[in-house]
């Protein structure tokens, strides 16, 4: 199976729960995802994420379709600043 970043996902070991987000793909063919857990500690501060073989991970919700919102606007053609005459 094949998740998407933002997807909330659970390892079936240990029981670890998070949303997903980072894909970690290897040269010899190992996918594992880092989850980082959605409460924060006693303290406020978010733990620190975990990361997982894709085998033992189970999709416990689907993120939501979002769209991208392009962050800067179109731009203008980059100048060369003219030569001065001789």
């Amino acid at each position: 199976m094949s998740y998407k970043l933002g997807d909330k996902l659970k390892d079936t070991i240990t029981g670890f729960t998070g949303i997903a987000t980072s894909k970690h793909e290897y040269l010899n063919g190992c996918v594992r995802w880092s989850i980082q857990p959605d409460k924060c500690d006693k303290d406020g501060k978010p733990p620190e994420p975990q990361t997982f073989d894709m085998e033992q991970l189970v999709l416990v919700k689907a993120a939501k379709p979002r769209t991208v919102q392009p962050s800067g606007g179109p731009r203008n053609e980059p100048s060369r600043p003219s030569i001065p005459s001789r």
